[in-house]
């Protein structure tokens, strides 16, 4: 074997959790949970969802198998590392043997923490990815958990990974590990009825840029190999499999993301987009994300005053998604020069006519795209309609320099000045 293979990983992994489809498959999760053998169940949702259909028809689905559950209903939208050691206590004093996320990736995300701090009890940065935390690998199986999502968005009911805002810092971060992976995600389009406009788009656009980071990262034979296998990560870098499953994920949420934010009613739409967010959480949940991510998480974690109209909230917020998109025209210019071609395959698959299109002008024909739904969908024009200005810049920066875990899948290395650059350009879009 020569130094240069040694040198590059040689193989990528394929995982995901069991899914099941289908409007009203939500009263199956009693059945589902009892065959997994659990008989005391944390139901995790946000206070916004308390008494939602989905979560009473969870309640009754598990009240039906006579299944021991406690609802708890403090899980933070946008969490953080302090709302996420609340429901780390709340599951330590309960002694669950099985967990249930009900609602959008917050609501899974701080199910799958709860589950991991109390099966197996560290110092909180222990599991949080490098370099921010130690990224020590989960020593073991978890816990059951089923994942249930009330928005098409974050994916979360197929991967292993938990994002959170750590206070300290102003950013976020997260926890990344196969063993965090719910063993099932129930997918329910009559879940996603009652989603604001706003949260609507958010979360069809956090969908669209899993599936496009997914296809244009660094594939993973470009990814230096581990140091065990142990720590080959959850994010391996493009390959095929992942592609199947993103390409299919663009194409979906670019037909049907406008016609759901303008019509909730349009239940075909909300369904397709149900799935397009489980298709990209297959893609991204392996293969990984990148630079318009990386750059997302100082800008959700450094909002003022900023609360999107339509959206509940008793706390300033920047939606995750919506902290992604506004800066994923700029990102997707920069990246495309190393690989025009996927670029170009990405924008055909958002609709676009690339027939006879330049490959020097792949970013920018991906990139207007993405403008020209984000238009349509009333997302804010930039970083500077969401309170940011040129002084925060450095800030950003800062924030962005430390997210390893998916800035090393750029498919072109990012340094500080690029990244200044990159935020400069998002400022206003158009």
């Amino acid at each position: 074997m020569t130094n240069q293979e040694e040198k590059f990983e040689t193989a990528f992994t394929m995982d995901t959790s069991s899914i099941k489809y289908g409007p009203g498959v939500t009263r199956e999760v009693g059945f589902d949970m009892k065959k997994l053998g659990a008989s005391r169940v944390m139901v995790v949702t946000d206070s916004n969802l308390t008494n939602s259909e989905p979560v009473l028809v969870t309640i009754k689905a598990l009240e039906e198998e006579n299944i021991e559950f406690v609802l708890f209903d403090k899980a933070r939208v946008e969490p953080t590392d302090g709302s996420f050691k609340i429901a780390t206590k709340f599951a330590v004093d309960g002694k669950f043997d099985g967990f249930i996320g009900v609602g959008g990736g917050s609501s899974m995300d701080t199910a799958k923490i709860a589950n991991l701090y109390s099966t197996y009890p560290a110092d909180f940065l222990d599991y949080v990815n490098r370099p921010i935390g130690k990224g020590i690998p989960i020593p073991g199986p978890l816990k059951p958990m089923i994942a249930i999502p009330t928005t098409a968005g974050t994916g979360s009911e197929t991967t292993g990974v938990a994002i959170f805002d750590l206070e300290s810092m102003h950013a976020k971060t997260g926890i990344a590990h196969r063993a965090l992976r719910p063993v099932m995600g129930i997918i329910d389009p009559n879940n996603t009825r009652t989603v604001p406009k706003m949260a609507t788009a958010s979360c069809g656009f956090d969908v669209l840029c899993h599936a496009l980071e997914s296809l244009t990262a660094l594939p993973y034979y470009k990814r230096p190999a581990p140091e065990s296998l142990e720590l080959r990560p959850a994010y391996q870098g493009s390959n095929p499999i992942s592609d199947l499953w993103a390409s299919k994920a663009i194409e979906m949420a670019s037909k049907n993301i406008v016609r759901v934010v303008q019509d909730s009613s349009d239940d075909k739409a909300r369904a397709e987009m149900i799935q397009a967010a489980t298709f990209a959480g297959i893609g991204f949940g392996n293969a990984g994300v990148h630079l318009a991510h990386g750059m997302s998480y100082p800008v959700s974690g450094m909002v003022r005053e900023y609360i999107p109209e339509g959206f509940k909230s008793d706390h300033p917020i920047i939606p995750h998604g919506m902290g992604v998109v506004l800066v994923s025209p700029a990102v997707f210019r920069f990246t495309a020069k190393t690989n025009p071609d996927v670029h170009l395959y990405a924008a055909k698959l958002m609709g676009i006519d690339v027939s006879n299109a330049d490959k020097n002008n792949a970013g920018e024909i991906i990139a207007t795209g993405i403008i020209r739904l984000m238009r349509a969908t009333g997302m804010p024009n930039g970083l500077s309609a969401v309170e940011f200005g040129p002084n925060d810049i450095d800030e950003l920066v800062q924030g962005t320099l430390p997210q390893h875990r998916v800035t090393k899948l750029s498919p072109r290395p990012a340094s500080a000045d690029d990244l200044k650059q990159l935020f400069t350009d998002s400022m206003t879009l158009w």
